[in-house]
């Protein structure tokens, strides 16, 4: 039985990623982690945040996930917002969850990610 998600993939366009250490290290506060050998001479970069690991990787033919997305449990959404609005990061506010206080946004590479406020998810144990 599947008990847990490894890591979350995302793909970005070739040669882009110091873009993607910008966003997800300086904006969203994720740590670089290292990418094992085999795997460094095929691009992108490896990162972590507390249990969250996410792998961007390079695919040759790029088209962003406009609808498929990771979904973050953050501590504090209305924190997360004020420092995202700082950064200029483009946030897109979804009213029809109520009980579900959310937002997207979009990565440098036009991959949406949504992030959610801790204790209300659409998980029955967030």
């Amino acid at each position: 039985m599947i008990k847990h998600i490894d890591h979350i993939q995302l793909a970005m366009p070739a040669g882009q990623e110091d873009e993607a250490r910008r966003f997800f290290i300086d904006i969203l506060g994720f740590v670089e982690i290292e990418k094992p050998e085999p795997m460094r001479s095929r691009g992108g970069a490896w990162f972590q945040s507390s249990a969250v690991q996410l792998h961007v990787g390079v695919q040759s033919d790029f088209t962003p996930a406009t609808k498929a997305h990771p979904a973050f449990l953050v501590e504090d959404l209305a924190q997360l917002h004020q420092h995202l609005t700082k950064h200029d990061v483009p946030i897109k506010h979804d009213p029809g969850t109520p009980n579900a206080p959310r937002f997207f946004i979009n990565d440098p590479f036009g991959n949406r990610i949504e992030f959610i406020q801790e204790g209300h998810g659409f998980n029955a144990h967030s």
